[in-house]
């Protein structure tokens, strides 16, 4: 007595996720598709690949099984690899923007540095120049109030000649 494998399982039993299954039952109509498509053009499409082509029509009927035949596993396993390549590639993608990004933000923030830097020295400077003038304004102040006693004193000086000079 010989036991035959079953050209399907459900894809129930495969332990994955219901993501999973969801990505699975999508995927391999797909990939079935394309192996299919791909062996008629490069000649194979003489009836040899009828059970490729079942079993495509078999996943793509939406059964939610995953089909054992080894051209279909093929095929799915071809399909993955490629998809995780362009998975991959779009990461790399994604990376090199990331970095470049930041690169650029960093760059943008030690320009911002400089910028603030070279602002606040101007500021001191500002500062520093404010200090000189209050200084030189309390001199001036102090030399106004000196001549403002000055001048009461000669007026009063004067005021008084005045009168001594009219008696």
């Amino acid at each position: 007595m010989t036991t035959s494998l079953p050209a399907s399982i459900p894809d129930t039993q495969l332990g994955l996720s219901a993501s999973e299954i969801h990505i699975l039952r999508q995927h391999q109509p797909i990939a079935l598709q394309t192996h299919s498509t791909a062996s008629s053009i490069r000649g194979r499409g003489n009836g040899r690949n009828t059970s490729s082509s079942r079993a495509a029509s078999a996943a793509s009927s939406g059964q939610g099984r995953l089909m054992l035949d080894p051209g279909s596993l093929t095929a799915l396993g071809h399909h993955f690899d490629r998809l995780m390549l362009a998975i991959q590639g779009r990461v790399d993608a994604l990376t090199q923007q990331t970095q470049i990004s930041t690169s650029a933000q960093s760059s943008r923030a030690g320009n911002a540095m400089a910028a603030a830097d070279a602002e606040i020295a101007r500021f001191r400077e500002i500062l520093r120049q404010i200090d000189e003038l209050e200084v030189e304004f309390d001199k001036v102040r102090h030399i106004r109030d000196i001549v403002k006693g000055f001048r009461s004193r000669v007026e009063g000086l004067d005021r008084r000649m005045d009168r001594s000079g009219r008696r």
